[in-house]
C-alpha cells in the first residue's frame, strides 16, 4: 500500500514508533494512498482530507479508523452505492469484510496490532440486518 502522511513521513512514522493515536483514511480505490496523520494534527477525517488535498466529498470513498495501542474504532457507514450492490445486506456485509480486510492490512503494515473495533453509534447496519452485533466489541 502507498501512504500520505500529514504533515511528513519522517513526523508520523516518529509518532508511529510512539505509538501515538493515529487517524487513517484508507481508499476503497487501491490505487489512491491511504491518508494517515496524529489524532491531534487532523482531529478528524474531513479535515485529514483536506490537510491531504482530498476534497472533502470524497469521505465516502475511504474507510476511517481512529487507532492507538490497543483499538482502531472504525467509522462504520456503508455508502447506499459501494461497489454498486443494490442489496442492502450484501452491501452492507461486502463493506464490513472489504474493510476489515484493508484496516487489517494497514494496521499490520504500521505495527498496530490493535483490536478493530465498531462503535455502538456506527452499528445500526448490523441491527437492519436483523443481527445485534453482538459478536463486535
Amino acid at each position: 500500500m502507498n501512504y500520505l502522511k500529514f504533515p511528513d513521513e519522517e513526523t508520523v512514522n516518529k509518532y508511529i514508533k510512539q505509538k501515538e493515536p493515529l487517524i487513517i483514511a484508507i481508499p476503497f480505490d487501491d490505487t489512491k494512498p491511504v491518508l494517515m496523520a496524529r489524532v491531534d494534527d487532523a482531529f478528524e477525517h474531513h479535515i485529514l482530507l483536506a490537510q491531504c488535498e482530498v476534497h472533502e466529498t470524497e469521505i465516502d470513498k475511504y474507510f476511517r479508523i481512529i487507532v492507538d495501542d490497543e483499538s482502531a474504532d472504525w467509522t462504520f457507514v456503508c455508502p447506499p452505492d459501494y461497489k454498486n450492490i443494490s442489496d442492502r445486506k450484501r452491501r452492507i456485509t461486502r463493506f464490513y469484510n472489504d474493510g476489515f480486510a484493508a484496516i487489517s492490512e494497514v494496521l499490520s503494515d504500521i505495527g498496530y496490532f490493535s483490536d478493530v473495533r465498531i462503535p455502538k453509534r456506527y452499528r445500526r447496519h448490523f441491527e437492519a440486518m436483523g443481527d445485534d452485533g453482538t459478536f463486535i466489541s
